[in-house]
């Protein structure tokens, strides 16, 4: 018998997205302690749905929940820049190549990216990038994948939150994001993928050189393959 997930009562929903909101667009910063009833004060509900929300979003890693500490926004470093965005380049040059071989739609990554060009503040266009890159890899054709992807997206989200708070880079970006989706349209599939590889390599690089982040292109060979003619 299958289960059925429990859904979130209405409330606790409301709490938990504008927590999120709050921290990916830089107004509950990285280390700030999140108080019960500070919270449920400022979202006029009980402690209940606060505290609900907060278990969460431990669990997908934007907050972290101390015996001592109480809850906090998580802490952007180095370190998890290099583990969040290793995965991405593992898996999301991979789903974009999926659908455009399967001539999925990218409506709504236009949509998006008009969104973010007609922003009119850093939260309204990093929510829109957010939601640009999404449109790339759930039409792959896998459910499981996208779904693998959804669960990195916030975290990915919180690194470039800070990232742009110390250097906002948004015209280069919005600039990648053009070429990529203009590639996707085009219907070629591997350079739309080894620009999304480039695009997401680049940012992490840039915003924490000090991770030594290091891969290899989209499509690339191990050099030991090459040289076994495994290529």
């Amino acid at each position: 018998m299958t289960s059925v997930p429990t859904p979130i009562p209405s409330r606790t929903q409301y709490v938990l997205e504008e927590i999120k909101r709050r921290i990916l667009t830089g107004r509950f910063t990285p280390g700030q302690a999140l108080v019960e009833t500070d919270l449920a004060a400022q979202f006029g509900v009980s402690k209940t749905p606060v505290r609900e929300a907060l278990k969460t979003l431990a669990g997908t890693g934007l907050v972290v929940m101390s015996q001592y500490k109480g809850v906090t926004v998580r802490m952007v470093d180095a370190d998890m820049a290099n583990e969040v965005y290793d995965v991405r380049l593992l898996l999301e040059p991979e789903a974009l190549k999926r659908a455009v071989r399967r001539g999925a739609s990218f409506d709504a990554a236009r949509e998006a990216l008009t969104r973010a060009d007609g922003a009119t503040d850093t939260a309204e266009r990093s929510l829109a990038n957010r939601e640009f890159h999404r449109a790339l890899y759930v039409p792959c054709g896998n459910p499981l994948l996208g779904r693998m992807l959804d669960e990195v997206r916030d975290q990915a989200a919180l690194v470039s939150a800070v990232a742009w708070a110390a250097d906002p880079s948004w015209d280069r970006e919005a600039s990648e994001h053009r070429e990529i989706l203009r590639l996707a349209l085009d219907g070629d599939a591997d350079g739309a993928a080894r620009a999304l590889h480039s695009h997401i390599a680049s940012f992490v690089r840039r915003a924490f050189p000090e991770a030594g982040f290091d891969t290899p292109r989209a499509g690339d060979a191990p050099e030991a393959q090459k040289e076994d003619g495994q290529a």
